[in-house]
């Protein structure tokens, strides 16, 4: 790969600067057969040959853990090539390698500076060959691009000159280069602006409708020098003045100097979560909407799921889940677009990756980033709260429901495309995390001790507190035997001997049992474990096992005997009751609360927790105009104001795992784990009037899989799509299960 290259930098520091890496070739004389272009970075690239946009990807080679591995991205440039002499050159900006990452601005994570490595491959007619690759000695000059950075935003002047920097010197970056194994990331929907407005400070504010991640293209001809000052905004506040206060210090700011000419103006090296935008200077005094589009990047899946019922405020839901999902699968699953931070976290990603995997193809996505877990798990086997690891001297603890990404994604993907080799590839991570958390604290089945991110952002410990009131030990303890059951699960899929690790469950789960639980109930309370989030003062001031999420997980995780789950369900259903009819879980309960609920007879309830309007809830947010997930469940409370300023993104997905819930048990369709890949169907709908009717379909590797449910009178209606190559077992409300073959079916 990249044979002849070597990596190459500017001779003189560019900083936040793009600078221009090019070279000039001339064509043989006789007939070309192909040409292919092969080029990596230390930064992210755009590559032009003769002038022209080589590919349509941005963003290039995307975010790894570039200490252990880089993309390189190939590309047919037959087609670009004339006759004579050729410019092939690169811009090169600082990304998320070397410009700010993480809490701290913790620039310079992989290096103090960019680099470029590329190769041409000219291959002609008669056999012979020719490369044009990066070497010291290749031209260097200066862009219009100012600056750019991930988090700041970027700067353009088209009245800068370009001038020469020198000759490019030869680099040494130590790292492994691979052929691009994740999506490409590239452009999706063009949105125009629903409105103009001045604000009632007279700020010039242009909103998109759509909080989304991407860039604004600007097309203008103003007079040469004049000014755009553009800042990113995901809502306006209860005065309907334009508010980025959640952003912290990420700026999200792009600045374009105008060159007198036709100019269209958008970021090449960074992006912004957003749906306003400020014009804080702009060459007239009112803005044509004509001239504005918000453009969507995220990773390039194909869409797979789709779903619409007679509710419009649950279909408003599922576009926001949708959305969410959109804005944060950009090439790594992160946790919002939008402030300062844009990271990888776990956490987040193990709860959603079902519904992921539900609404797109994730299989290639989730292919890379698993690649990266493995890469940074450490030799103990631990997985830290981030992949890919950006947190310099940011937060990087080890916490339970977080490093169980190392289990939960490879199992739910196996679940969702019965691919066995990555599964057996993931099988190592599965093993050496269950081994951590079997060699970690003072017990050996339990995992007690530890800094925990707990139920993250739970309500049942205060509505100001980061960490709901669930005991940490409890949290940490039933994931380790969740995931020990995951992992038996994947290495008997796999034909391997899993009898220790049979036994380790078994054990895991006893000891829970007899340490949380008395009388087949959790214990109510436990010693207080303090809890630091960051740099935040100590945020815990209870430790329960009697929560929402303590029941949820005892139930869901099978940690009770069957003679005990009418009990434990009773008592969720009553803490639900008491709670006004509403939950109080968190990122860890809430994933699995509806779940517990339907399956221990309470689907009546679950429902009752979908339709909730009131905080918190999904159709909270929904009811305040929201057009992603929120991050908090009242980020903006009932009186308008903000939650907070510190931890408020208005577009982190983690809630919209909920759609897991109504794909697989209000529509009915599930994945059986002994013919995984939808090769065999369980489909068991749970229809209710709140939702009027519901239709849902699936793309899978054999066809669709489609149930719509409806209502005729007193009663339901029933319509089933089964793929050829697949078959269905169809279990009706009140009747007994019935096998399908492939074909249409009404009921």
């Amino acid at each position: 790969m990249l044979n002849n290259a070597c990596w190459i930098t500017s001779p003189r520091d560019a900083g936040v600067a793009v600078y221009r890496y090019q070279k000039s070739f001339a064509l043989r004389n006789k007939p070309l057969k192909k040409a292919t272009l092969q080029a990596s970075a230390i930064g992210v690239y755009t590559a032009e040959l003769n002038g022209a946009r080589i590919g349509n990807a941005v963003l290039t080679p995307g975010w790894t853990s570039y200490k252990h591995r880089i993309q390189v991205q190939t590309y047919d440039v037959t087609g670009m090539l004339r006759a004579g002499e050729n410019l092939l050159s690169f811009g090169i900006g600082q990304g998320w390698a070397v410009g700010c990452i993480g809490y701290g601005h913790d620039n310079h994570y992989t290096a103090d500076h960019v680099s470029l490595i590329a190769a041409l491959t000219l291959t002609y007619a008669d056999g012979t060959a020719d490369t044009v690759a990066t070497a010291p000695g290749w031209d260097v000059l200066t862009t219009p691009v100012l600056s750019t950075d991930i988090y700041m935003g970027e700067t353009v002047d088209q009245t800068a000159p370009v001038e020469p920097v020198g000759k490019a010197v030869q680099d040494t970056v130590k790292t492994r280069l691979i052929p691009q194994v994740g999506e490409w990331i590239t452009e999706h929907e063009r949105i125009a602006p629903i409105a103009v407005l001045r604000t009632p400070k007279n700020e010039l504010v242009i909103d998109f409708g759509q909080n989304m991640t991407g860039y604004v293209e600007v097309r203008i001809h103003a007079p040469r020098g004049s000014r755009i000052v553009m800042h990113h905004g995901e809502v306006l506040d209860r005065d309907g003045n334009f508010y980025n206060a959640n952003y912290r210090s990420a700026k999200n700011e792009n600045i374009y100097i105008c060159s007198g000419e036709e100019d269209v103006f958008k970021p090449s090296y960074t992006f912004q979560g957003f749906r306003y935008i400020r014009l804080t200077e702009y060459p007239f005094d009112v803005a044509d909407p004509a001239a504005f589009r918000a453009i969507a990047v995220h990773s390039d899946m194909k869409r797979t799921g789709h779903f619409l019922c007679g509710n419009e405020k649950i279909n408003q839901l599922y576009h926001n889940i949708i959305w969410g999902q959109k804005s944060n699968y950009l090439d790594i699953p992160t946790d919002c677009p939008q402030r300062d931070e844009r990271l990888g976290w776990t956490g987040d990603t193990q709860v959603f990756c079902r519904t992921g995997a539900i609404n797109y193809d994730t299989s290639r996505f989730f292919r890379k980033w698993m690649g990266d877990v493995a890469l940074e798990q450490t030799p103990e086997g631990a997985v830290k709260g981030v992949v890919p690891a950006a947190l310099k001297n940011g937060d990087t603890r080890i916490s339970a429901a977080w490093g169980d990404a190392a289990c939960v994604v490879p199992w739910e993907l196996y679940l969702a495309y019965g691919n066995k080799a990555d599964l057996k590839r993931n099988l190592p991570v599965m093993k050496k995390w269950v081994e951590y958390m079997h060699s970690t604290g003072p017990a050996e089945f339990l995992w007690l001790g530890g800094m925990h991110y707990g139920d993250w952002l739970a309500m049942d410990a205060g509505e100001d507190s980061y960490v709901g009131a669930t005991s940490n030990d409890l949290i940490a303890s039933a994931f380790f035997a969740y995931s020990t059951s995951l992992l038996v699960k994947a290495g008997e899929a796999l034909g391997e001997d899993m009898t220790e690790y049979r036994t380790l469950y078994r054990n895991v789960r006893a000891a829970f049992r007899d340490y949380f639980m008395e009388n087949g109930m959790p214990k109510a309370e436990f010693p207080l474990t303090e809890v630091t989030v960051r740099k935040h003062e100590t945020v815990d001031s209870v430790r329960r096992g009697m929560t929402q999420t303590a029941l949820t997980l005892i139930l869901h995780f099978d940690l009770c005997e069957e003679t005990e789950r009418p009990a434990l369900a009773a008592k969720l259903v009553e803490l639900i009751r008491e709670a006004g009819n509403r939950m109080t879980t968190g990122f860890v309960g809430t994933p699995y609360l509806l779940h517990a609920l339907s399956e221990n007879g309470y689907s009546d309830v679950a429902y009752t927790l979908l339709m909730q309007e009131q905080n918190p809830s999904w159709l909270y947010s929904v009811c305040h105009g929201a057009t992603t997930m929120w991050e908090h469940w009242n980020s903006i409370k009932e009186d308008g104001s903000f939650w907070s300023t510190n931890m408020n993104s208005f577009n982190h997905y983690a809630y919209g795992s909920v759609f897991d819930w109504i794909f697989g048990v209000a529509c009915g369709i599930k994945t059986d784990p002994n013919a995984p890949g939808y090769r065999h169907i369980n489909i068991a709908p749970h229809p209710d009037r709140c939702l009027g009717f519901a239709d849902t379909s699936i793309d899978t590797a054999y066809g669709t899989v489609r149930v719509h449910w409806y209502y005729k009178g007193d009663r339901v209606a029933y319509e089933i799509e089964i793929p050829q190559g697949t078959t269905a077992t169809l279990t009706l409300p009140n009747r007994p299960p019935v096998e399908l073959q492939a074909g249409s079916w009404m009921f």
